[in-house]
């Protein structure tokens, strides 16, 4: 009598559906966590307190190498429980500034909702890859966490047994080293050094880029551009844009330019907290002809009067920059 052959469940076979149905605790741990450090990022109130800073070290420090270790080593036995740990660590302090540097060539750049999305998007493929890699496995050959054996298995790591008092002396003075480095980097990002204050002043043309500025050279039509600002104050601070219509003279003996005549044409003012950038879209019209070039000056609290005028008010602040009108030349840029 011939029978309908049984599976092997041993056998690596197609367990689509364990893939789906169960996610290891380890790698649902991941998630969980790295969901709780997203939200203490942005949720308000929440993202000021220390409780930041304890959630999200480990999805900078430790989740992103733990999950390509997870996807690369499925299989119980390839790495041992130190080796995964010490690994997670080294390629996660890897992988986030790689990951930076890809964002660089980006139009995104490295800002906070650019790094939390790609460094979340490789976080989920990579513990995707891994479940399914483990669901590849017989149930007994599947990398599991012994949670219960960290500490034992790091203790025996660091104080084998029946070693010697020398290296019992080395695994404290190394245990002490890394306590030192971890308190170091919580220190550090907790309470950052202030470094050079400065305010980010820049205008863009109409597709965004330091090009195709407009010409303006019809009286009364608007004129599409960008203007940026970042704070880099550390602190709050107000902000008021001025753009004012110029006409210079050029004087070739003295080699110097004069202002002949200044009048203000339009004015904005802003709110930044420190590390904020922001690019607004700005319409700018030529209101009257006979001028020659644009100003745009930046004042931050200290605004002076309308009495300060002409070299003084462009002097008083805090950035400036300027667009030249059709009909002047480079040298009188």
């Amino acid at each position: 009598m011939t029978g309908i052959p049984l599976p092997d469940k041993r056998r690596p076979g197609k367990s689509y559906s364990a893939f789906f149905k169960l996610i290891p605790a380890d790698l649902t741990i991941i998630g969980v966590w790295l969901a709780a450090g997203i939200m203490a990022i942005y949720i308000p109130l929440l993202n000021i307190t220390p409780v930041r800073v304890v959630l999200v070290l480990p999805v900078l420090l430790f989740i992103p190498g733990y999950c390509l270790i997870s996807a690369l080593f499925p299989k119980d036995g390839d790495i041992d429980l130190t080796e995964r740990l010490v690994l997670s660590m080294g390629l996660s302090i890897a992988i986030v500034p790689l990951i930076g540097l890809g964002l660089n060539f980006t139009p995104w750049g490295i800002r906070l909702d650019p790094l939390v999305v790609a460094l979340t998007f490789f976080t989920l493929v990579m513990i995707l890859v891994a479940c399914y890699r483990r669901s590849r496995l017989p149930s007994e050959e599947r990398f599991s966490m012994p949670f219960s054996a960290i500490a034992g298995t790091i203790r025996e790591e660091i104080f084998p047994a029946g070693s010697g008092r020398v290296d019992r002396l080395l695994g404290v003075v190394l245990v002490l080293g890394i306590l030192i480095t971890m308190v170091i980097t919580v220190f550090v990002i907790v309470v950052p050094t202030e470094g050079e204050k400065f305010t980010e002043f820049y205008i863009l043309g109409e597709n965004r880029t330091a090009a195709n500025y407009p010409a303006m050279n019809i009286v009364g039509q608007n004129y599409s551009m960008f203007v940026g600002i970042g704070n880099h104050e550390y602190r709050d601070t107000s902000y008021t844009i001025e753009t004012w219509m110029i006409r210079t003279e050029f004087n070739n003996v003295t080699n110097t330019s004069r202002i002949m005549a200044m009048d203000p044409n339009d004015r904005l003012s802003l709110s930044l907290t420190h590390n904020e950038t922001r690019i607004i879209p700005y319409n700018l019209s030529v209101k009257k002809t006979g001028y020659n070039r644009i100003a745009f000056l930046l004042f931050d609290e200290n605004v002076p009067g309308f009495e300060v005028t002409g070299s003084d008010r462009i002097n008083a602040s805090y950035r400036d920059l300027h667009l030249v009108l059709p009909g002047q030349s480079e040298d009188d840029a």
